[in-house]
């Protein structure tokens, strides 16, 4: 009798425990040409409808939509996400469409959005479930190089979160603030070493932005800050390991962020996207000190960060063997996929 008492409370201090530390997945993914169907008479890139060059039609967006909802559903394991950072998204009617009108919606999701400077008219997003964060404020970054004023680049998008999950204390509940950066820095199409200064640049623009949060702290706090996003480069390349100074946790120096997808090892899959036959980490998400160390408030699940990759996201490469993604389109050709990049996640514990 006695064992099976003791058995029992210990079953029931796991439990405890485990409700205690409920996780909150926190993603991002490309959703490569997320386009509605309409034409917008505002923009001169208007190849994603019925009558442009990709002949988007309705039936072919809520394709997409669906593949992308179902997606998301399993990636969150049906639960809601805490935040989902998105990019190549077109508008909010898009992400009404698949937050708003899809399964998703029982997940209490709103969402942060702004038109930005790409032209052809596709932007980075945040969403965010009301049952784990609430808004406090957002706002843009711009792209701006001095050395080249004339090129204009996709936005920095950020927010601002209080989490109220924590457990009840004497004065209330435990509070957590969260800085959250969506990234989509320039492409390679021009060239990769032609290219590479302007992705320095927005590393430069991001890391300046997180260490004005990190010196306006109060003495002895540690802010909690997740940047995340498309880089166009991957972990060990200049922007991010030197100029933005992310590093893989066991590389930890001085004054660097913690990039938990900088290396391959343990995350699950080879890459988020492939190149012939190299699969390539370009979204990736990384943290301050805060995100990392702190044991009562929101910290990172060790060992947590993982790139998603269920079987229906992928297909046979004819070409260059092995897996390759199965995508909306490419080129002109449609495919009726999925995108060209895989998403990411962690889990934030308290």
């Amino acid at each position: 009798m006695k064992k099976t008492l003791v058995l029992l409370v210990l079953l029931a201090v796991v439990f405890y425990a485990e409700a205690q530390q409920e996780t909150i997945r926190v993603a991002f993914w490309n959703m490569e040409n997320f386009f509605d169907p309409f034409v917008d008479s505002t923009k001169a890139y208007n190849a994603f409808t019925e009558e442009g060059m990709q002949h988007w039609t309705k039936s072919r967006f809520y394709k997409k939509r669906n593949n992308m909802y179902k997606a998301i559903l399993a990636m969150s394991e049906n639960r809601p996400m805490g935040i989902i950072g998105m990019c190549e998204v077109e508008n909010e009617y898009v992400l009404s469409a698949i937050f708003d009108q899809t399964p998703l919606k029982k997940h209490n999701y709103r969402f942060v959005h702004y038109e930005g400077p790409d032209k052809r008219g596709i932007d980075p997003a945040i969403v965010y479930s009301l049952d784990h964060f609430q808004l406090v404020e957002s706002a843009v970054i711009p792209y701006y190089n001095p050395e080249d004023t004339a090129y204009h680049s996709r936005d920095i998008l950020y927010a601002k979160f209080i989490s109220n999950d924590g457990p009840s204390t004497g004065s209330g509940t435990l509070v957590d603030t969260l800085h959250v950066f969506v990234n989509h820095w320039p492409s390679r199409y021009s060239g990769e070493l032609e290219t590479v200064g302007s992705r320095s640049c927005s590393a430069a623009i991001l890391r300046a932005k997180v260490d004005s949060i990190v010196a306006a702290a109060p003495e002895g706090y540690q802010p909690k800050v997740i940047m995340m996003g498309d880089l166009n480069d991957c972990p060990t390349d200049p922007s991010v390991y030197d100029v933005l100074r992310a590093r893989h946790p066991s590389e930890m120096e001085p004054g660097c962020f913690f990039n938990l997808f900088g290396k391959k090892d343990g995350l699950g899959f080879e890459g988020t996207l492939k190149h012939q036959t190299d699969w390539q980490i370009f979204d990736q998400i990384i943290v301050t000190e805060g995100v990392m160390n702190d044991r009562e408030g929101l910290h990172y699940q060790e060992g947590s960060a993982r790139i998603f990759h269920a079987d229906f996201m992928l297909e046979d490469d004819e070409v260059y063997h092995g897996k390759k993604l199965f995508r909306t389109y490419i080129g002109p050709r449609y495919f009726g996929g999925f995108s060209d990049h895989l998403p990411v996640y962690i889990d934030l514990i308290r």
